[in-house]
C-alpha cells in the first residue's frame, strides 16, 4: 500500500503563534508593591508621630492652664462686688464671703461662701460667681419683709416665710404688727406670716394688727378697729378673696367679720 506525503499547510493555516504581551511582567509588579509598601510605611510613621507631637501639645497647653488657674500668683482673688444687697447689709455680706488674700480664684469654694451668705437673716438666697481675673461676685436676694413682729420688747421684720431678721424703732405705716399672745411659740408665727402675705395689697395697708392666739387663732384689725377673725392659715387665698370683696360692702355698725369658714360668711 502506497503512502501518500502528507500536504503541507500555507503559511495562513498555521496554528502555531507567538504568545501576546497584556501587562507588566512579575519583576515590575513586585517593585511597584515594595514601593506602594514603603510608601504607606512611610505615611504611617507621619500619621503616628503627628498624633504623638498633637498629644504633647495637649497636655503642655492643659498643664500651663492647670497651673495659671490652680497654683499661679496671676489668678488670685482680690475682692468681693456685692449686688442686690437692699435691707441686708453689704459690707456684712463682703465680709461674709471674703478668702484669704492670695487664694487661686479657681479654688474657692463658692458653695461654702454661699452658705455663710445665706447664714445672715436678712439674705433670702445668694449666688457667688467668679469674675475673672481677681473679683467673687455676690448676687443677694434680700428678704422681704411683710409685717413687723413684736417681741421682747423690740420690733423686727418678718418675711413671708415667718424668718425674723432686722430691727424697727417704730412700725412702718405700710406693715402690720404681728402681737403674739404670750407663750405662742414660732409655728404660730410662721402661719400669720403666711396670711399676712396672702392678704391684698390694699388690705394689708388697712391691717393694723394681727393677733396671735395659736396656729388656730389669728385675728387681724384694721385700721377702722373692726376685726377680721381668719382661725387658721388654711385657705388663706380664698379667705383673702371673701375679704376683698366683703369689705367694701359691710354696713356700718359691723364690728366684726368672720371669714374663718370662708363658705359661710358671718359677721357682729
Amino acid at each position: 500500500m502506497r503512502l501518500l506525503p502528507r500536504r503541507s499547510r500555507g503559511p495562513g493555516r498555521s496554528r502555531s503563534s507567538v504568545p501576546s504581551s497584556t501587562g507588566p511582567d512579575e519583576q515590575t509588579v513586585r517593585i511597584a508593591l515594595d514601593d506602594l509598601r514603603r510608601r504607606r510605611h512611610h505615611q504611617g510613621r507621619r500619621r503616628t508621630i503627628g498624633r504623638v507631637a498633637l498629644g504633647l501639645l495637649v497636655v503642655a497647653l492643659v498643664g500651663a492652664l492647670a497651673w495659671l488657674l490652680l497654683l499661679s500668683p496671676y489668678l488670685t482673688a482680690r475682692g468681693v462686688e456685692v449686688a442686690g444687697a437692699g435691707v441686708a447689709d453689704e459690707a456684712r455680706v463682703a465680709r461674709a464671703a471674703e478668702v484669704p488674700s492670695g487664694t487661686p480664684l479657681a479654688r474657692v469654694d463658692t458653695d461654702l461662701l454661699q452658705r455663710r451668705v445665706e447664714a445672715i437673716p436678712a439674705v433670702r438666697h445668694a449666688e457667688i460667681s467668679r469674675s475673672w481675673p481677681h473679683t467673687l461676685h455676690v448676687e443677694v436676694t434680700p428678704r422681704t419683709p411683710v409685717a413687723v413682729l413684736e417681741r421682747s420688747g423690740g420690733l423686727q421684720a418678718l418675711d413671708a416665710q415667718g424668718v425674723v431678721f432686722g430691727s424697727y424703732d417704730a412700725r412702718p405705716a405700710r406693715l402690720p404688727l404681728v402681737a403674739p399672745a404670750r407663750g405662742v411659740g414660732r409655728e404660730a408665727v410662721v402661719e400669720a406670716a403666711g396670711v399676712v402675705d396672702a392678704l391684698p395689697a390694699d388690705v394689708a395697708r388697712r391691717t393694723r394688727t394681727v393677733e396671735v392666739g395659736s396656729v388656730d387663732e389669728i385675728t387681724l384689725v384694721l385700721d377702722s378697729g373692726r376685726r377680721v377673725v381668719w382661725g387658721s392659715a388654711e385657705q388663706s387665698g380664698t379667705k383673702a378673696e371673701v375679704l376683698a370683696v366683703m369689705l367694701p360692702q359691710l354696713p356700718r355698725g359691723v364690728d366684726e367679720i368672720d371669714v374663718s369658714v370662708p363658705g359661710r360668711l358671718t359677721t357682729r
